[in-house]
């Protein structure tokens, strides 16, 4: 133990989180806190030092990788995610190092299917540069060919991926009449979604949305070659993980007309910081700075669920959500 007393010790990688987590956490652990939530220890030294003598660590935006679980072999026993994704981990290298890690599965997915279907409505409908109109004085009310996009209801909706945040999309579809195919997942056809290869899912949807996480088999997923099966009038939405679009290839879909339009809230890098960002100016994207999960009940719950792993581990008991690959044997 490496608090005071007997009480174990937890690092945090954020100077405040939403809701009671951080207080159920410092009944039970002396907890130290990152200072500065504007400049977050991605990894190396800063992140080492935040973890030293800790038993365990509460990690969110945290790139946990093989320097860091190498450094804190024998002291960290858990590194516990607010996230259900977990691609910013080394899991090879926390496998040899001994330390669990978890993350916050089952908690996210209605809020994030919300953030989606906003996307799509922003992106399709063209309303960011609608609103831009509006906010610098170019709104031309005699014009009826004004800020005409196209519509969300009744179109072809292709999810790729199948999982608990794509079902999320797919029951809010039904309620804007649209038909859901999906792809790339073991699931079959459902009440709400038909199965259909990949390549038939881009050439038919409207709008393809992505759900899948993000590995070696899906980065670039949507590339230059997938965006030019897709039709002129589609919308691509991406509330995933950056990576998984080529975003070079993109753009020149959209400059091209290969394709209609496009809702982000994810990137390659993040935070992206420069406004002047061909992302950010493009008239046919829609991009959010990554708060598909961000309302407080649901980020309070992610937190919830992170230090009740952290607990749990703390007492002796086994993690409650490892993340897959440590399943066996807890």
């Amino acid at each position: 133990m490496s608090g005071s007393g007997n009480r174990p010790l937890v690092a945090v990688t954020r100077s405040s989180l939403p809701g009671g987590g951080l207080d159920r956490l410092r009944e039970h652990a002396d907890v130290v806190l990152w200072p500065d939530d504007d400049d977050v220890p991605a990894a190396g030294v800063a992140l080492r030092d935040l973890a030293r003598g800790a038993d365990a660590v509460l990690a969110p935006y945290a790139k946990v990788d093989r320097e860091f679980l190498e450094a804190v072999q024998g002291s960290v026993r858990i590194v516990a995610l607010p996230s259900a994704g977990y691609d910013a981990v080394d899991v090879g290298a926390a496998l040899e190092a001994g330390v669990m890690i978890t993350n916050a599965p089952d908690v996210l997915h209605e809020t994030t299917a919300d953030t989606t279907f906003a996307l799509m409505l922003l992106a399709r409908r063209l309303l960011f540069p609608a609103a831009r109109d509006l906010h610098e004085g170019r709104w031309k009310r005699a014009r009826f060919d004004e800020h005409l996009g196209l519509d969300v209801t009744g179109a072809t909706l292709g999810l790729a991926g199948y999982g608990q945040i794509a079902q999320a999309v797919a029951r809010r579809a039904a309620g804007f009449g649209m038909t859901v195919l999906h792809s790339l997942s073991r699931t079959g056809t459902t009440d709400l979604s038909t199965a259909v290869e990949w390549r038939e899912l881009l050439e038919r949807s409207d709008i393809v949305s992505l759900h899948v996480p993000l590995t070696p088999e899906t980065r670039h997923l949507i590339g230059a070659a997938e965006l030019a099966l897709m039709k002129p009038s589609a919308t691509l939405i991406n509330t995933a993980r950056g990576p998984v679009v080529d975003t070079a290839a993109l753009l020149r879909a959209l400059d091209d007309g290969e394709i209609h339009s496009a809702g982000l809230d994810v990137f390659d890098v993040e935070p992206l910081r420069d406004p002047k960002h061909p992302v950010l100016t493009h008239p046919r994207i829609a991009a959010l700075p990554h708060v598909g999960s961000a309302t407080e009940a649901t980020r309070a719950r992610m937190v919830d669920h992170a230090v009740d792993n952290i607990l749990a581990v703390l007492d002796g008991r086994p993690a409650l959500t490892p993340i897959p690959e440590m399943k066996q044997g807890t």
